[in-house]
């Protein structure tokens, strides 16, 4: 609990602000935005015609019943019929009970016709939805797949989750609820307005005349939903990320006793999510009273208003003074009947309904609008590091060279890119606002050459074997593969020359032989049964229950660190690479394993250039060239006996490893051959 009482840190806090990626900025409607939305409309235009073309059918029927209630009402319910027939009661009976019984079909027609139009257009839409859906995942994918490892290096998995999942399945609402919804809205009001300007104007006016009203309501809803659903789709990509990350570490966290610290993070990042929603609530809770409201307002005008003016039309009836009182008005639809008047309620009604559905699809596109703004953000972002227009072919010698390579992960602008191209080497060293991974770096390793690379922890070793595969591209210098720079090459027939073993083993969810080939259909199952073997892993794989098409968990959850390791080596060894990297290959495994892993190596290395890098000095002890790299500079080379001999960096790394050795504290790090041999 010690932890908890500690004060805050800034640097936690700065932490958990969200990144400029979450709080993208942008109107609610953004037209160019829409813009684009709507060109993954394009190879389903035949699919979203028919839609459209059947919403506004639907919106038709859907005001046909009110129509049809007057109708029947004014012709057939009263005791005196309108002096004007509708052209739709002129083709009806003039006998009533027959005469209902036809409206009464009309109206069940207009019904299941509805039904119909509506199940084609749900129907046409949904699936219009998922394949948009799966185009855009698709595209965000292969996006992602061009992306350098750079940008990896600063954006959460969590946060590319959610633009995969959660974002996608907000604009896919839009596609199949949002935008053809809206114009059925839209369809649906006008065909009303018509209507009852054209049964009674004045009594349509005064239904109208709330409408200013809930415009204004309508804008300050939207202004304060508008700021709840950027800040709620930003927690929930926060919320994937840190889920992501605490899951994956679940282990770490348990073992320092973290749980309440790791909750109490949580959970204030999930109380942000619920504080966006309450507030989207809030304001819902209070729009949808306020236009209930509203309506009912405009009902009871219309009902005090035209019940008015139907109680005179019916006392004129009664007299028999209907035709002075049409010849008075301006217009017959100035007369309101018994029929107008229910006609004009239902219709009130049906009114309002697609203005709140208005203010739902509101909703639905404030949503796809911050979800498409992320989405577009993340497409938008191109790749710093693609193939050249022209690329350059090596010669597949597998000679690999630098020269006065000096690189840093930092992001320059373009003024310190000027000033890095025009400073003398001396001058490099003094730029304080550059921290210098590699410092003027040149070396050769020959074709079939073996090479080690040494140093202390952070000297620039794995970097090295990035920049050969041009994961990151360098500030200054050059670096040759197979005789051509590797800025010059097609990154895809580049980064198939190099085989890689790190570390840190990496299984994907499959089988065994699925990791070992990779999707490489041309390794045959003898391909790679030979490989397995020769790495020493081919007795385990048989000795499991379906050996290589055993299933592996995610991140080779059910295997041993060592055994990852050595399914890594025969996915190397089976692609057959013209370049081969380990990376502290031997470091996950025992001693035993390794005196085999180290006899295997030897058969690996032939008839290629191998880069070795080992903190165990006595794995490269029979490279043909060994770099000795310290603080990002490359500060001896030579054999393993040359540097013993000139008693430098290498010497004090020999003599640390050799002590700690006698000291019986380095038992895993005994050497292939006796020290006194050396």
């Amino acid at each position: 609990m010690a932890d908890e009482q500690k004060p805050k840190n800034p640097k936690d806090e700065t932490a958990k602000k969200p990144s400029p990626d979450d709080e993208v900025a942008g109107k609610a409607y953004d037209g160019r935005l829409m813009r684009r939305l709507l060109t993954y409309l394009r190879p389903y235009k035949l699919q979203t015609g028919l839609s459209a073309l059947t919403i506004f059918f639907k919106a038709s029927t859907d005001v046909m019943g009110p129509y049809l209630v007057k109708v029947a009402v004014d012709t057939y319910m009263t005791n005196t019929p309108p002096a004007k027939l509708s052209w739709l009661a002129r083709h009806l009976s003039s006998r009533p009970m027959t005469g209902i019984t036809q409206i009464g079909c009309l109206y069940l027609g207009a019904l299941l016709l509805t039904y119909v139009l509506e199940f084609a257009q749900t129907y046409m839409m949904q699936w219009t939805g998922q394949k948009i859906m799966f185009d855009l995942r698709s595209q965000i994918f292969r996006h992602l797949q061009r992306m350098q490892p750079s940008f990896f290096d600063h954006n959460p998995v969590g946060k590319l989750v959610t633009r995969v999942t959660s974002d996608v399945d907000a604009l896919n609402e839009m596609f199949t609820s949002g935008v053809l919804a809206i114009f059925e809205d839209i369809f649906v009001l006008l065909f009303i307005v018509l209507i009852m300007l054209r049964m009674s104007w004045p009594l349509a006016l005064l239904a109208l005349s709330v409408i200013p009203a809930i415009l204004y309501v309508t804008k300050i809803f939207r202004r304060h939903v508008r700021d709840s659903y950027r800040r709620q789709r930003a927690a929930t990509a926060r919320i994937n990320s840190f889920t992501q990350e605490y899951v994956s570490g679940m282990s770490i966290v348990q073992l320092f006793n973290r749980e309440r610290r790791a909750f109490n993070d949580y959970s204030a990042v999930n109380a942000e999510n619920k504080q966006a929603w309450t507030d989207a609530i809030f304001a819902y809770a209070v729009y949808y009273p306020v236009v209930e409201f509203l309506s009912a307002t405009a009902i009871a005008l219309i009902i005090w208003r035209g019940g008015i003016s139907a109680l005179h039309y019916l006392q004129a009836t009664q007299l028999h003074e209907l035709q002075p009182l049409l010849h008075a008005l301006p217009k017959a639809s100035s007369v309101v009947t018994v029929g107008i008047l229910i006609a004009f309620i239902q219709y009130a009604q049906r009114f309002f309904r697609p203005i709140q559905d208005l203010s739902e699809k509101y909703n639905i596109l404030q949503a796809a609008m911050a979800a498409s703004e992320r989405v577009f953000k993340l497409l938008d972002t191109e790749p710093s590091i693609v193939s050249p227009a022209s690329p350059v072919t090596g010669d597949n010698s597998g000679r690999v060279e630098f020269h006065n390579v000096w690189f840093t992960y930092q992001a320059l602008d373009e003024a310190q890119r000027t000033r890095v191209a025009a400073a003398t080497e001396e001058e490099l060293n003094t730029f304080a606002d550059i921290e210098w991974i590699l410092r003027g770096v040149t070396f050769t390793v020959e074709p079939d050459e073996t090479a080690a690379i040494v140093g202390h922890t952070g000297a620039g070793k794995t970097t090295i074997t990035g920049l050969m595969m041009r994961f990151y591209d360098i500030q200054r210098g050059s670096i040759l593969v197979d005789g051509v720079d590797v800025r010059k090459q097609d990154l895809k027939k580049l980064r198939q020359r190099f085989g890689v073993v790190l570390q840190d083993p990496f299984l994907f969810t499959g089988t065994i032989s699925d990791n070992i080939r990779l999707g490489s259909k041309w390794i045959t199952d003898e391909r790679l049964q030979r490989a397995a073997d020769e790495v020493n892993v081919g007795d385990f794989i048989r000795s499991l229950p379906l050996q290589f098409d055993e299933p592996v968990r995610e991140r080779g959850a059910t295997l041993s660190t060592g055994q990852k390791q050595l399914i890594s080596f025969a996915r190397a060894l089976a692609h057959d690479p013209g370049i081969l990297i380990l990376d502290e290959a031997t470091s996950s495994v025992d001693t035993d394993t390794e005196l085999r892993v180290r006899l295997a190596l030897s058969r690996m290395i032939t008839g290629r250039t191998s880069i070795l890098i080992a903190h165990r000095l006595s794995t490269i002890q029979r490279a043909d060239t060994i770099l000795v790299m310290h603080k990002g500079q490359l500060r001896e080379r030579g054999t393993h006996q040359q540097l013993l001999t000139e008693r430098g960096l290498y010497w004090k790394l020999y003599q640390l490893q050799y002590r700690d050795q006698e000291l019986g504290t380095g038992s895993d790090s005994v050497p292939l051959e006796p020290l006194s041999a050396d």
